[in-house]
C-alpha cells in the first residue's frame, strides 16, 4: 500500500480509509487524494496503492476529500472514521490508462515520462486484427515490416532502431530469442486484455534487448461470479476462415480465463498458405488477504508456405517455415504492510523449422524495366532450431513517506535469464549447442509529488558474452498546469537513458567459416534522450502531444568479409543515429464518435558500416526505416452498432532488391493503406462482423520482392453467454 504522507493538518483527528475505484469497480493506482479542511483549505495529500486503497492516518476534524488523477474526472467525499470512503472517479471522455511496463509497477501513463501506446480489450476486440502485428501498425514511432501475406516473417521497427531492438514479454515472460530476434508472424491477439508498447531505451528495468522499447502482452483475466463465455466464426476472401472459444469467471479467491483458436488463409500466391491455432489459459488464487498465486500459459503453432520475392519471378513451391511456441509462468505476489513482493518463473520455448527440399527451376529475375545481371539457382537446406529461455524473478517494492518531500517508491529487483539453444542443419548433419546465463539487478526509485514525478534507476547486467555492463535511466514528469476546462492539464516530459543488446546466438556461437561467432563481442548500445508536452483540451475531449526524440545506436554487430576467401566473421562495426519527433491526437467527439491521428518523423543515418551493399553505406538512412509515417483513424460506436476506419501512410524508405537487379532497386516507394471495420448486434448475445482490409486495393511491395495482400474481405457471428 502507498503509505501517506504525514498531514499537515490544522487539528489531528482520527484514522480515515478509503479505496479509489473507476465506474467499472476496478481499482485505481496512485490517485491523489487530497485532504481538506472544512473551510477548503488543502492540508495534505496522499496517495492510493496498487489496490486503489488509502489510509490517512490524522485527519482534521470535519475534512473533506478531493481525488485527482489525469484523465478522470475528480470524486470528492466527507471524511468519516466509522467506515471506509469509498471515492469513484469516472473516466474523461479521452481517459487514462494504468500501465505496468514503463517502470515493472502500476502507474498512470501521465506519472511515466516515457511514450507509451495502450491498446485496450475493448479497442482489441473492434478492430478485429488476427495478427498482433497489425495492430502495432498504428501505434507512433514504430514502423512493421511483413515480408508479404500474413504468415510472412514480420518485424517491428522501433525509434530507427533495429528490428531486434524490442524487449517482447507475455506477462512478464520475455518472448524474444536470445539476441533479441522476435519474429512477430506467429503472434496472434487471441485472448488478450491489453497491450502496452513502451517506447525508448528501457535497459535499465529490462537488460539486454530493451534497446528501444518494451512491447508486453497482458492474458485476460476472469473477473465476473458469472462464467462468462464467447464464441466467434468468421470466413472471407483468399479462403480465409478464423474461429474461437473461450471462457472466463471468478469464483470466490478464484478465477480464471481459456480460449483457443484458429486462424487459416491461403493467401494470394502459390505455395503461401498460412495455419495457425493458438491456446491460452490463465488462472489465479488468492491464498489470504495478502498474498496471491497465478499461473499462465500460451501455445502458439504456425505453419506457412515460403515462396520467396515472388514479385521478381518465379515462386519457390516446396519451401515452407513452421514455429511451435509455448509460454508457461507462475508468479506470487504479496503485500507485507509497506512492502510488496513478486516472484516469478517463466519458460518460453520455440521450435522452428526452415525447409526447401526441392531443387526448383531456376530463373532471371526481373521487374519492371530492371533485370537481373546473372541467372538465379534455387539451393536445399533444412535447419532446425530448438530455443529455450528461463527466467527467475524476484522484485521487492517499497512505498514511504515523508513530512514535506512528497510519497516515494523504491523498486529492488533481480533477474536471471538461462538462454539454451540447439541449431541443427539437417542437411549437413552438424548441430551447434549454445547456453547463456545471465543475472541483472535493478534499483529503481520514483517520487511522487502532486504534480511532479521523477523516476532513476541502474541496472548492473551478468552477461556470460559480454561481462559486466551499467546501464542508468532517469525521467521525470511535471504538470505545468492541473485541472480540466476549455484548456486543461499540461504535462511536460523528458528522459534520458542507455541501452544494450546480447548478441545472437549466431553471431556468438556460429562455427561456419562464412558467418562465423565471435565470443568476445561487446553488447550493442544506445543513447537515448527524448523531451514532450501533452496538451488536453475541450472538458478534457481532446488530447495532443508531442515527442522528440534523439536517439545514438553505436557497437552494431555486423559481418566483416575477407573477400578472397569469402570468409566472414562477427564484429562491433557498426553506428547509426536516430532523431525525429512523434505527434498525436485523440479527440472523443459526441454521439460517439471517436478521431486519432499520428505522424512520426525519423531522420536516420548509418554513420559506420563495412558492408559492401549500397543500400547500406554511410550517409543512407537507415534500412527500411521511413523519414515520414503517419496513421489516421476515425471510429463510431452506438448502441447496437459500431464501425472503424483506419489508414496507416508510410513514406519512401531505403530498401534492396537482394537479386542484383539492372539498374539496382534501392529504394521502397510510398504507400497508404486503408482498412474497414464494423460490428452489428442482432440480439443480446449475437452480433456479426465484417472486416476489410487494403480497401483501396494497393499493390506496393513491402519489402522489396514481396507483393502485399490484395484487397480482402471478412464476415462472421460473435455470441456471448
Amino acid at each position: 500500500m502507498f503509505v501517506p504522507a504525514v498531514l499537515l493538518a490544522l487539528s489531528l483527528g482520527s484514522p480515515v480509509t478509503g479505496t479509489v475505484l473507476d465506474p467499472s469497480g476496478h481499482p485505481i493506482p496512485r490517485a491523489a487524494i487530497i485532504v481538506t479542511t472544512p473551510g477548503g483549505a488543502a492540508v495534505g495529500v496522499v496517495f492510493s496503492d496498487v489496490d486503489g486503497n488509502f489510509r490517512i492516518p490524522d485527519a482534521p476534524e470535519g475534512c473533506r476529500l478531493r481525488t485527482s488523477l489525469s484523465g478522470f474526472a475528480p470524486a470528492s467525499a466527507d471524511c468519516r472514521t466509522d467506515a471506509p470512503v469509498t471515492l469513484t472517479m469516472a473516466l474523461s471522455p479521452v481517459a487514462e490508462s494504468v500501465v505496468v511496463s514503463a517502470t515493472r509497477t502500476d502507474a498512470p501513463t501521465s506519472q511515466v515520462a516515457s511514450a507509451v501506446t495502450v491498446f485496450t480489450a475493448d479497442e482489441i476486440e473492434r478492430r478485429q486484427e488476427p495478427q498482433l502485428a497489425d495492430l502495432l501498425r498504428l501505434a507512433p514511432g514504430t514502423h512493421v515490416v511483413r515480408s508479404g501475406a500474413p504468415g510472412s516473417v514480420t518485424s517491428l521497427f522501433v525509434r530507427g532502431g533495429e528490428s531486434n531492438y524490442t524487449k517482447v514479454l507475455l506477462d512478464g515472460i520475455p518472448l524474444n530469442e536470445p539476441g533479441g530476434v522476435f519474429n512477430l508472424a506467429n503472434l496472434t491477439t487471441e485472448n488478450l486484455d491489453r497491450v502496452e508498447l513502451v517506447r525508448g531505451a528501457n535497459s535499465a528495468v529490462y537488460g539486454s534487448d530493451a534497446m528501444t522499447g518494451v512491447l508486453q502482452l497482458f492474458t485476460r483475466r476472469g473477473t465476473t461470479a458469472r462464467p462468462e463465455g464467447h464464441a466467434a466464426v468468421e470466413g472471407g476472401s483468399f479462403s480465409t476462415g478464423r474461429g474461437s472459444a473461450g471462457v472466463a469467471g471468478k469464483t470466490g479467491r478464484f478465477d480464471y480465463s481459456a480460449d483457443t483458436a484458429g486462424y487459416t488463409t491461403d493467401n494470394e500466391v502459390p505455395n503461401n498458405a498460412f495455419r495457425n491455432f493458438t491456446l491460452t489459459g490463465i488462472a489465479g488464487a488468492a491464498l489470504n488477504d495478502t498474498a496471491s498465486l497465478r499461473f499462465v500459459g500460451r501455445l502458439e503453432r504456425g505453419k506457412t508456405g515460403v515462396p520467396g520475392q515472388t514479385a521478381f519471378g518465379r515462386p519457390d513451391m516446396d519451401a515452407y517455415s513452421q514455429r511451435h511456441d509455448g509460454t508457461w509462468g507462475v508468479s506470487f505476489d504479496q503485500t507485507l504492510g509497506a512492502l510488496r513482493q513478486h516472484a516469478s518463473y517463466g519458460l518460453a520455448i520455440s521450435h522452428q523449422v526452415s525447409t526447401n527440399l526441392i531443387a526448383d527451376p531456376p530463373f532471371t529475375p526481373a521487374y519492371g524495366n530492371s533485370v537481373g545481371a546473372f541467372e538465379f539457382s534455387d539451393f536445399t537446406y533444412d535447419s532446425r532450431s530448438d530455443l529455450r529461455r528461463h527466467r527467475a524473478s524476484y522484485q521487492v517494492d517499497g512505498t514511504f513517506a515523508t513530512r514535506s518531500a512528497g510519497t516515494h517508491v523504491d523498486t529492488a529487483l533481480v533477474d536471471w535469464d538461462g538462454e539454451r539453444a540447439e541449431l541443427r542443419d539437417v542437411l549437413a548433419g552438424t548441430t551447434v549447442p549454445a547456453s547463456r546465463d545471465n543475472v541483472g539487478v535493478t534499483l529503481q526509485h520514483q517520487a511522487l509529488w502532486s504534480r511532479v514525478f521523477v523516476t532513476a534507476g541502474v541496472r548492473f547486467e551478468h552477461n556470460d558474452s559480454f561481462g559486466n555492463e551499467a546501464v542508468p535511466r532517469v525521467s521525470g514528469a511535471w504538470f505545468v498546469r492541473a485541472g480540466g476546462g476549455r484548456v486543461g492539464a499540461t504535462r511536460v516530459t523528458a528522459s534520458a537513458g542507455t541501452g544494450i543488446k546480447e548478441p545472437t546466438v549466431i553471431q556468438s556461437f556460429s562455427p561456419s567459416p562464412y558467418f562465423q561467432g565471435n565470443p568476445d563481442l561487446q553488447p550493442e548500445r544506445t543513447r537515448a534522450v527524448d523531451v514532450g508536452i501533452e496538451q488536453r483540451l475541450a472538458d478534457d475531449r481532446v488530447r495532443v502531444n508531442w515527442t522528440w526524440f534523439d536517439n545514438r545506436y553505436e557497437d552494431i554487430i555486423s559481418l566483416r568479409t575477407d573477400f578472397t576467401t569469402f570468409q566472414a566473421q562477427y564484429f562491433n562495426i557498426g553506428l547509426t543515429t536516430a532523431r525525429g519527433m512523434e505527434l498525436g491526437g485523440d479527440v472523443a467527439l459526441t454521439s460517439g464518435f471517436r478521431g486519432r491521428a499520428s505522424y512520426t518523423f525519423t531522420d536516420s543515418e548509418i554513420v559506420e558500416s563495412t558492408s559492401d551493399n549500397e543500400a547500406f553505406q554511410p550517409g543512407n538512412w537507415a534500412f527500411r526505416r521511413p523519414r515520414h509515417a503517419g496513421v489516421v483513424g476515425l471510429a463510431w460506436n452506438g448502441s447496437r452498432a459500431s464501425i472503424d476506419v483506419s489508414g496507416t501512410f508510410v513514406g519512401r524508405r531505403v530498401d534492396s532488391d537482394f537479386v542484383a537487379l539492372v539498374p539496382a532497386m534501392l529504394e521502397n516507394e510510398a504507400y497508404q493503406l486503408w482498412d474497414l471495420r464494423g460490428s452489428f448486434r442482432l440480439t443480446q448475445m449475437l452480433s456479426a462482423t465484417f472486416a476489410i482490409d487494403n480497401l483501396a486495393d494497393s499493390d506496393h511491395l513491402e519489402p522489396l520482392g514481396y507483393p502485399v495482400l490484395g484487397r480482402s474481405a471478412r464476415a462472421g457471428l460473435r455470441i456471448r453467454f
